[in-house]
């Protein structure tokens, strides 16, 4: 991934929502690519990222180039930590019969 700037500014452009009549995720502009992928991947609902599109310049990119640049090494930011696994049922009441 040669020559890709993560300060350079960009555009994220959500999919819209046809099922949905609400508003929320549309056009936004950030100061930096690395700001845009960071609010893709974290904050825009799954369906409004399917189908989104980043563009840097004259490069756009589709749900899984912005995850790509999101795990990257490169990727100047702090990653929000992944959720922890979600924990079995407790079964001591069966242990204590």
């Amino acid at each position: 991934m040669a020559a890709f700037s993560y300060k350079t500014s960009a555009e994220l452009f959500p999919a819209a929502i046809r099922k949905k009549k609400r508003a929320g995720f549309a056009y936004r502009r950030f100061d930096t690519a690395a700001e845009a992928v960071r609010f893709a991947i974290e904050e825009l609902p799954a369906d409004s990222l399917n189908g989104a599109y980043l563009q840097v310049e004259e490069a756009r990119f589709d749900q899984n180039g912005i995850r790509t640049l999101y795990d990257s090494a490169e990727f100047p930011l702090a990653r929000r930590a992944p959720e922890p696994p979600a924990e079995p049922a407790s079964s001591d009441k069966a242990d204590a019969a």
